[in-house]
């Protein structure tokens, strides 16, 4: 259970840590705001309403000198027979700012105002939202630590353009964008997979659980014969799947919840001989080299985090983690991708 625990506070979080390493990027959460830059230093960052899951504000910025701010309003799920907001404002210091710009039923900031709205937040200004329906004011608990982590992340500390703490050090000096790490993708086999028989499973499942890291964890491979959450028998089945003629996938659920389950990964030779190597316990799909994990952060599917995992001919290498935006913002319908880790995946000679 406590492995269910963490699992959820990934996914409301990106990472399981306030800070995590430059390779899966960096996620920072202080109060009322949140912070995720992903591998190639884009920044997002996320503050809510003062009012419970009203609305709030997303930031976006990509590194390097004199990148612009982009600001989208976030408003909840339009409810059952609740005509749509059909006009925005947006207030800073109970005065009004300007009006945002509607494109494909989002609601934008220039970048004039996202600027002005970060000024008034940092300190002691006040950010509200008015519309035709309701408004709601933005709380500023979390804002200048939240905003100055990702000027921490981009190098800015310092400079004309930083969010916060500005200076007069030369831009030239900022992060600069990292290249995405390029992925070629290779077509796996296309022989059919077999479940091993009982001798074959009983004499692998040790061998599976010691390459296990601390954060990987497979229950059910210790629990064979016993029952389930859902009080079903856990059979301990192994399934193989060959990927090539020396490579073959491990796959077994690991665990289960009430909406939520995990099948673990592990890669051995064509012989079942060779060490396994863990690739992950929390997946739930493999698909033509591809393994997918999705883990729902809440019953209704507002917040859900993604991983994948590509197979290159060698090794699996994970290619995305991200998250949506209801797990920043509940209630909305969690269209837009936070993401932790992007790749570039190449297919080519795939079909």
């Amino acid at each position: 259970m406590d492995h269910l625990y963490k699992l959820a506070f990934t996914a409301l979080t990106m990472f399981a840590a306030p800070v995590i390493a430059q390779e899966s990027g960096v996620s920072f959460y202080h109060k009322a705001w949140s912070v995720a830059c992903d591998n190639t230093l884009t920044c997002r960052i996320g503050g809510h309403s003062v009012q419970e899951n009203v609305g709030g504000v997303l930031l976006t910025r990509a590194p390097g000198e004199h990148t612009a701010t982009a600001g989208e309003i976030i408003l909840p799920e339009d409810r059952e027979n609740e005509a749509p907001v059909k006009k925005l404002t947006l207030w800073l210091n109970g005065q009004p700012a300007g009006e945002a710009t509607q494109k494909a039923n989002r609601w934008w900031l220039s970048e004039a105002q996202a600027l002005a709205l970060i000024d008034a937040v940092k300190g002691s200004g006040t950010v509200g939202f008015k519309s035709d329906r309701e408004s709601f004011q933005l709380s500023g608990e979390g804002a200048y630590a939240a905003l100055l982590k990702v000027d921490d992340v981009q190098g800015r500390i310092g400079t004309p353009g930083a969010w916060v703490k500005k200076g007069d050090r030369p831009e030239s000096g900022v992060a600069k964008a990292v290249a995405m790490p390029v992925i070629q993708a290779v077509k796996v086999s296309p022989a059919q997979s077999s479940v091993l028989t009982k001798k074959e499973a009983e004499a692998l499942r040790p061998q599976l659980l010691a390459v296990l890291t601390s954060e990987q964890q497979c229950d059910y491979l210790t629990s064979v014969g016993e029952k389930d959450v859902n009080g079903n028998i856990i059979s301990g089945d192994i399934t193989a799947t060959p990927l090539d003629d020396t490579h073959t996938l491990l796959s077994t659920q690991c665990w289960g919840a009430a909406y939520n389950q995990g099948y673990g990964y592990w890669v051995t030779d064509s012989q079942l001989k060779a060490k396994p190597v863990a690739v992950t316990t929390d997946a739930q799909t493999w698909h033509d080299g591809v393994i997918t994990n999705v883990f729902m952060g809440s019953s209704a599917g507002s917040c859900a985090s993604k991983e994948e995992w590509i197979w290159d001919g060698a090794a699996f290498r994970q290619s995305l983690a991200t998250i949506n935006d209801g797990c920043w913002f509940p209630r909305t319908l969690g269209n837009r991708e936070i993401p932790g880790l992007v790749s570039e995946i190449k297919r080519e000679g795939i079909k």
